[in-house]
């Protein structure tokens, strides 16, 4: 099963099914899904228990009923065709990635597909045109093909794939170190060719987090806005980071809209894939767009699932069992606090990214949110005495957190508009 998912990885980020003559409609990604997952239901794999698992398939639910309540009775298929792989995807990462060894193995592949899609972005911002045969952009920005065409999310792609690098990095022998350092900086180097703000902010939040956690927030905090004077040095576009220049004002617009939408469909929203029925623009903020295409009920369960994965690497690094009178313990989480480090601040670069992109349902967030779950159930094995995270226990808590974020987003959209005025 789990080269089937490696392999299933690979095709989702590289993608050449979609510029290789002999792949073109060849449903490559389907077949191998099929294969992965029928290769985990007859393995006799241990079905684990998170809650995100309950989660994805209540959200799941609340796509299709959203869509039913919307008046497209064919939205359930439509839902089954797209976001059901993301669900299968979900599962079996989160049930075959629960090892180190696995996890890193994972990490390796998503880090050196990444740097393939740089290189590619490289030879893009040269030749003017990359092997895909996909030109540059107009605006002078590297893009690829498929699900990672736009900029945006090739730089979210590099930026949640940095804290994954500089681990193995960290854990490689000499010649490892050179080819993970090379990557390393291949992909830095992609981010500053896809021009991209959100994903450069990404990466100052992936640093800024990591020197948090080792030298306090004062240290973070002025090495932060040191680093953020320079990347506005770097880049023409963060230059222009305030709610009047013209693609942040349609971006904030974008919002307000988002939010206009919740107010007139509170329970379920518009329905999936509906935003630019309403707006011509799509929301640009995946918070935004969960709330407005799935309400209140799809919101919370969204920020349910994201919540626990943030929730659960904070519990191992929090843990610190005492190394005098638990010495074994200690050892056990001392092996385990790197990795839970460095998925924390994959989860932190990927969500600074997504707050400024419509990609509430793309495939690549799952997947770490996957990772983020199936390391989890390894760590409680492994250390033991861990909290299992029990809906009925903690369930309740998100609602107030939701309805508290949603109020969040209704002031941050009502002052960046008063500051466009």
């Amino acid at each position: 099963m789990f080269p089937l998912i490696l392999c299933y990885v690979v095709l989702t980020i590289v993608r050449p099914q979609e510029y290789i003559p002999a792949l073109l409609g060849v449903p490559v990604l389907p077949i191998v899904l099929a294969l992965a997952f029928a290769a985990w239901l007859t393995s006799g794999a241990r079905r684990p228990r998170a809650p995100q698992f309950v989660i994805l398939l209540a959200f799941f639910a609340v796509l299709m009923l959203s869509e039913v309540a919307n008046g497209w009775v064919g939205g359930v298929k439509d839902q089954l065709g797209k976001f059901g792989p993301v669900v299968l995807t979900f599962f079996m990462i989160a049930a075959a990635c629960n090892t180190q060894r696995r996890i890193l193995v994972l990490m390796a592949v998503m880090v050196m597909c990444a740097t393939v899609l740089a290189m590619h972005g490289i030879g893009q911002a040269s030749a003017g045109i990359g092997w895909t045969g996909i030109p540059l952009g107009d605006d002078g920005r590297i893009q690829y093909v498929g699900i990672f065409n736009d900029p945006n999310d090739l730089g979210m792609l590099f930026v949640l794939v940095l804290p994954m690098a500089c681990l193995l990095l960290k854990r490689a022998g000499f010649f490892g170190k050179l080819l993970w350092l090379a990557c390393i900086l291949t992909l830095l180097y992609g981010v500053r060719l896809t021009n991209s703000r959100g994903a450069m902010l990404g990466v100052l939040v992936v640093a800024g987090g990591y020197i948090w956690y080792r030298r306090g927030a004062i240290v973070a905090g002025v090495l932060g806005a040191a680093g953020l004077a320079v990347m506005k040095m770097l880049s023409s576009r963060m230059q222009e980071l305030d709610a009047g220049e013209e693609s942040a004002s349609g971006r904030v617009d974008a919002w307000y809209e988002g939010l206009q939408m919740f107010k007139s469909h509170p329970l379920l929203g518009v329905g999936p894939g509906n935003f630019t029925d309403y707006n011509p623009l799509t929301a640009h903020n995946s918070f935004v767009l969960v709330l407005a295409e799935t309400g209140f009920v799809g919101y919370v369960l969204w920020l349910m699932l994201i919540g626990y994965t943030f929730w659960m690497v904070a519990t191992v690094l929090r843990l610190k069992p005492d190394p005098i009178t638990d010495p074994e313990r200690h050892a056990a989480w001392s092996i385990e606090r790197p990795m839970a480090l460095t998925l924390l601040l994959s989860l932190c670069g990927m969500f600074t990214c997504a707050f400024f992109l419509s990609r509430s349902y793309m495939i690549v967030l799952y997947v770490v949110l996957a990772i983020v779950t199936g390391f989890y159930l390894g760590a409680r094995e492994r250390i033991g005495d861990l909290p299992s995270f029990r809906m009925s226990e903690s369930g309740m808590r998100w609602v107030p957190a939701a309805i508290g974020s949603i109020a969040g987003l209704f002031v941050l959209v009502s002052i960046l508009l008063r500051t466009e005025g």
